[in-house]
């Protein structure tokens, strides 16, 4: 596998004869405990899953499903949440892999492992260790289905970006924009067939995985977990038509194909669960199916992962089914309208991402050709109303064969990308933003602690009197006397200014706090600026 950078991913590839594991190992927080065990069979060993461990430590007891990897090996992975001592013991219908014990110690983890992400005060999200956690991310839906080298120069792109969070699909992608055909599947093939016009087409055997598939992405989840990237695993998508059939596989082969790959998948930390891309152009499938299919990820998830749907464009789920933990929605109306974002917030009490509102390119349809500038604007939009919106980028200079970034990854060609990282420098300095006044001042957000975020999207202006909502949100109240400090941000030129002026806040008049000599400060008359009014005296 790739560098690691400190990642501490520990096979325990005995050959066991016995039923004790005696040897203490030293496993790192949230890494991956891995055991694996040989057993020659004449069943179905990946449609019959016959192997599981309980894990346990003083008082918390964790079962976990494992798998078959092929060539007669058996896998159970798990993931430490817990320093000290975890012992296991495997369960299995086959007697050389039942009944098998160890233990692992489980020891702090490192500065830059921050754990499994988690949902935080309603509409945010942090790390197990409480680190805040901002998603800022992007999409490239096929990226591993690529050729080697376009999988490596994603990973360099992504590396060299301020994202922490790509979009990206299981299976491979057939659109008009994206005709490669993998080098291996996630299944088996069970006959190849003429089709009328003398083309082969491949029928598979949905109850026979390829392991070799599943461990390609394995490695490149691992690849991005070393690079502080959570991979939002698309599940199901609709972009097959017949080239493949993976869109219309029969319930039985779906909750088998879910029970296969939470089982191989769930001790990776740096997943999140999205059961389908634009899920309603699935056509097998109903609601009541996309809700079968949730409830089994989520059970059959023991560390419970972050887990959502998307649909196509303006096409809401139902975002309150209590197994979804945020929302991936597709809708550019939101962060194209002032208040739009904060308005989809106050209806759904989960963090609320736009999955696509868009992408930067030079496409005909008009979802793949806003400029740079404008897939920034949105971006910002979307943060001052307490949401979080994921970038895309879809330029094609040739024809189809171009590596557009939005489905197949390799290199950034835009320049949106570019201002992730200052987005990302600006919430971690701040925290979790919301609307200060929501019902009125559609451009000011505040973190509830002093600071407040106004951003101008397009307008260009010469100068800002001092002046904020008297709300500030659910928080207490500025007072009369309260000084601030103010910067300037070019969310586009990427720069802060700090501003050499202090300003005292007034009585509040009808909602509103001015300065109590109405300062001013010079803007660069320009689109995208935003301003940081931050509190420099105590309460």
């Amino acid at each position: 596998m790739r560098g690691f950078k400190g990642i501490f991913l520990l096979s325990v590839g005995l050959f066991l004869n016995i039923n004790s594991v005696f040897a203490q190992l030293k496993i790192e927080q949230w890494n991956r405990f891995e055991l694996k065990l040989p057993n020659n069979s004449d069943k179905n060993s990946f449609s019959d899953n016959l192997l599981s461990a309980t894990f346990t430590h003083k008082d918390t007891s964790i079962t976990v499903s494992g798998f078959y990897d092929g060539n007669n090996q058996y896998i159970v992975r798990f993931m430490p949440d817990k320093t000290g001592i975890w012992k296991y013991s495997t369960k299995s219908a086959f007697t050389p892999l039942n009944n098998k014990k160890g233990e692992f110690e489980c020891i702090k983890a490192s500065a830059n492992n921050h754990g499994i992400v988690r949902v935080s005060q309603t509409y945010h999200f942090k790390y197990a260790d409480s680190t805040a956690y901002f998603p800022l991310g992007t999409t490239a839906y096929a990226w591993t289905h690529m050729a080697d080298d376009v999988q490596e120069q994603t990973l360099k792109s992504l590396q060299n970006s301020g994202f922490n969070k790509i979009r990206m699909c299981v299976f491979p992608k057939n659109y008009e924009l994206v005709k490669e055909e993998p080098t291996i599947y996630p299944y088996a093939v069970k006959e190849i067939k003429k089709d009328a016009k003398g083309n082969e087409v491949k029928i598979w055997d949905f109850s026979q995985f390829n392991p070799a598939f599943f461990q390609h992405l394995e490695k490149r989840i691992d690849d991005l977990q070393a690079l502080g990237i959570e991979a939002d695993l698309i599940v199901f998508h609709p972009y097959d038509k017949g080239r493949w059939g993976f869109d219309e596989m029969p319930m039985e082969a779906n909750l088998n194909y879910i029970k296969y790959l939470v089982a191989r998948l769930a001790s990776f930390r740096n997943i999140w669960w999205s059961l389908a891309n634009e899920y309603d152009f699935v056509k097998s499938k109903t609601d009541k199916d996309w809700e079968t299919l949730i409830k089994a990820v989520v059970k059959a998830d023991p560390y419970h992962h972050l887990c959502s749907i998307h649909g196509s464009t303006a096409k809401y789920f139902n975002y309150q089914m209590p197994e979804i933990t945020h929302t991936s929605i597709q809708d550019g109306a939101p962060v194209l309208n002032w208040g739009g974002a904060a308005i989809v917030r106050s209806i759904y009490p989960k963090p609320i991402i736009f999955d696509e509102v868009g992408y930067e390119g030079n496409l005909k349809s008009r979802w793949g050709r806003y400029s740079g500038e404008e897939m920034n604007h949105m971006v910002w939009m979307g943060l001052l109303g307490g949401t979080y919106v994921t970038h895309g980028e879809s330029y094609m200079f040739k024809d189809h064969r171009d590596t557009i970034f939005w489905a197949k990854g390799g290199q950034f060609k835009g320049n949106s990308w570019k201002r992730a990282a200052l987005a990302r420098q600006i919430l971690s300095e701040t925290g979790p933003l919301e609307m200060a006044d929501v019902s009125r001042d559609f451009k000011t957000a505040t973190n509830g602690k002093g600071t407040y975020l106004i951003y101008f999207g397009k307008e260009m202006l010469e100068e800002w009197i001092f002046d904020l909502p008297h709300k500030n949100a659910s928080s207490e109240r500025p007072k009369p006397g309260t000084k601030y400090k103010v910067d300037i941000i070019d969310t586009w030129d990427m720069s802060i200014t700090k501003v050499n002026t202090t300003f005292e806040a007034s009585e509040a008049n009808d909602y509103r706090i001015a300065d109590k000599s109405n300062r001013k400060i010079r803007l660069p008359l320009k689109p995208y600026i935003a301003l940081r009014i931050t509190q420099t005296n105590p309460d």
